[in-house]
């Protein structure tokens, strides 16, 4: 029998002051939300009338059979089925936007490559007509490998929108504030902040301030996950809690629109009367997020030697070969440096990985001049690199007491596959002739005595 007399005495939190306004904390959770107060279904997917009026879709972003814990859908509770959000497609063309497989051979000879910022541009490029290819890895047909590109954009989209069945897209800002309204909410991104937005999830870009500029790599396989700690244990790197997912928001929005697809490397475009991001609530684990790059937490050598630059993996995307990604993001941020009789910068060496870095902000410590905020170098599998000779001096000599590397922040996306150089990459890019030359000056030292 209830005892009417037993009042409860636990004291209920209002909310977390952690929490950022419009966002969900965690990665890969299973969220919830309603943008309207009873707009979700309890108890079921698919009730036979939903609340509002709404119509109940499920995205799936794994095969319906995969593992439970990799299978990824969410169900959503939208104005108009995805498709009303369809009509009938004619071609259309990005025409600096390449995809995998794309080689061309006849541009430029193998090398180490480096590339000045691009110029941001002032008006009248949105966030896909600014796209620019940089480079090709994989083939999205076989849904392997991926592209990185850099974007400047001065525009707003209006009344258009863009989702890419190919694959997923990983948005890292270097210069001007985003606002990416996906259908399942708004994320406002900054500089030092990352985006992931899912194959098959519409959004439109606005700008906030701007012009803009970033880089953006098109992960064509598995979507990223946070790695494997291992040994380390279960902190450090990137935590779950810093990824936000944004809360459910709707367009309820009549306007001649147009609906951009990206698949297989072609570009479609449809033409409809209203906005596609309605959905006014939904639950699953296949969502949108962001991340605050400045919450990485890097772990390193505290005796001696450097750790592979591995330990400084954000997100991976694996491939089917155990310990060996189809794609790594990895951040070199400010960090303590404080191994004793070692060579403190990144080592010379030859990798079976493709790597290509970019500049966020500050001076990266192997490369002191050249790899400046808005650039990016690649070094291809199998290609040697290391610092050049102003950073081989300075670590040689310098006296190894601790220091901290501050005013610094450059990431990479690094690859099983060999990455390939787009037309616009070798001739428009700001393709730096005399990158090689940075080693040319490192002396022989050698003189036979121990």
């Amino acid at each position: 029998m209830e005892n009417s007399a037993v009042k409860p005495r636990m004291i209920r939190a209002k909310a977390s002051d952690g929490t950022s306004a419009g966002y969900m904390p965690g990665f890969g959770n299973d969220f919830e939300t309603e943008a309207l107060a009873g707009a979700l279904p309890q108890g079921q997917n698919s009730p036979q009338h939903c609340a509002y009026g709404l119509y109940a879709e499920q995205l799936s972003g794994t095969p319906f059979t995969a593992p439970r814990r990799r299978n990824e859908r969410t169900w959503c509770y939208r104005i108009r089925p995805s498709v009303k959000h369809s009509s009938r497609y004619r071609r259309f063309s990005l025409r600096y936007w390449k995809t995998a497989p794309h080689i061309v051979d006849d541009v430029v000879s193998l090398g180490q490559y480096r590339w000045d910022p691009l110029p941001l541009e002032e008006q009248g490029t949105s966030f896909l007509t600014g796209m620019r290819t940089i480079t090709t890895a994989g083939d999205v047909n076989t849904q392997t490998g991926m592209a990185a590109h850099v974007y400047v954009v001065s525009d707003s989209m209006v009344d258009e929108y863009f989702y890419s069945a190919d694959s997923e897209l990983l948005i890292v800002p270097q210069e001007g504030q985003l606002r990416i309204c996906t259908e399942l909410g708004t994320i406002d991104l900054a500089p030092y902040e990352i985006a992931i937005i899912p194959r098959g999830m519409l959004m439109r870009v606005e700008v906030v301030t701007g012009p803009g500029r970033g880089f953006v790599c098109e992960n064509y396989g598995s979507k990223f996950e946070l790695p494997d700690r291992g040994p380390i244990g279960a902190n450090c790197l990137a935590n779950a809690r810093d990824f936000k997912t944004p809360v459910a928001c709707f367009e309820d929005h009549e306007a001649p629109s147009r609906v951009i697809v990206k698949w297989c490397g072609g570009f479609h475009v449809c033409d409809i009367d209203h906005s596609p991001l309605d959905v006014v609530a939904w639950h699953g684990n296949y969502a949108p997020c962001k991340y605050n790059l400045e919450t990485f937490s890097p772990v390193g050598a505290i005796l001696f030697d450097h750790p592979d630059p591995s330990i400084f993996t954000v997100l991976t995307a694996p491939s089917a070969i155990s310990g060996t990604a189809n794609v790594d993001l990895i951040l070199f941020r400010d960090r303590w440096s404080v191994a004793e009789h070692t060579f403190r910068p990144p080592w010379y060496h030859k990798n079976i990985m493709s790597e290509l870095m970019g500049n966020l902000h500050g001076i990266y410590d192997a490369k002191p001049e050249g790899f400046v905020p808005g650039g990016l170098s690649l070094h291809n599998m199998m290609l040697p690199h290391g610092p050049d000779r102003v950073a081989f001096e300075s670590a040689t000599s310098a006296e190894l007491k601790p220091a901290k590397l501050e005013n610094t922040m450059s990431f990479m996306f690094e690859t099983r596959f060999p990455q390939h150089l787009t037309r616009f990459a070798a001739e428009e890019a700001g393709l730096q002739s005399d990158y090689i030359d940075c080693w040319q000056s490192l002396e022989k030292r050698f003189d036979g005595s121990p």
